[in-house]
């Protein structure tokens, strides 16, 4: 009888590991995918290391980003907000280019949240350090390969794309940019 209950404990336990995992992993899956199409000659800029699409390669897309808390575990990356930039087009959030000397940053889709958040201030935690940083724009996670996203993949679903500003700020040295595991908050 004992070995029983502790049997149907384990195995009730199990299933609801499962559940959780699966209804975790369900809150931000792939939304799609899109068919990489190589850039025209000289179109992707890859400044700061940035990937071009390659031909025929298939891209997940995400409309949604993982819950927001207190502290939510993301990817920081390096963008420049310039013109000129591997960002591109000038920012959602107030049609203007911004100086990689100034701590701003770009949400995947899903935190963005059809701009929510612009020009709202985030605080950056890593590197044993924190960064307010202002939120100026998308880094689309739905769309990419194309003129409009200079021919770069969609972004993941988990980015906090940072200007330089931000990278000195956390006292990363400049020879580890490009990407760091990082916590951040709504300021």
């Amino acid at each position: 009888m004992k070995k029983q209950v502790c049997i149907s404990a384990l195995l009730l336990v199990c299933i609801l590991s499962l559940v959780a995992l699966s209804v975790e992993a369900g809150t931000c899956s792939p939304s799609g995918k899109i068919r990489g199409k190589n850039p025209p000659p000289g179109q992707c800029n890859q400044q700061n290391d940035s990937d071009c699409c390659k031909q025929g390669k298939l891209y997940n897309i995400f409309r949604c980003s993982p819950q927001v808390s207190s502290r939510t575990k993301a990817t920081l990356t390096l963008n420049s907000f310039e013109k000129n930039g591997d960002g591109g087009a000038p920012s959602e959030c107030d049609n203007q280019y911004h100086s990689d000397d100034t701590p701003v940053v770009a949400l995947s889709t899903g935190w963005y949240n059809k701009g929510s958040r612009c020009l709202n201030y985030i605080n950056i935690y890593g590197n044993g350090k924190t960064v307010k940083a202002k939120v100026v724009d998308e880094c689309d996670s739905t769309m990419g390969c194309d003129s409009d996203h200079d021919y770069q993949p969609p972004c993941d679903n988990n980015i906090v794309d940072a200007s330089k500003a931000v990278w000195k700020a956390l006292g990363v040295p400049e020879s580890d940019w490009g990407e760091l595991d990082i916590y951040w908050s709504d300021a």
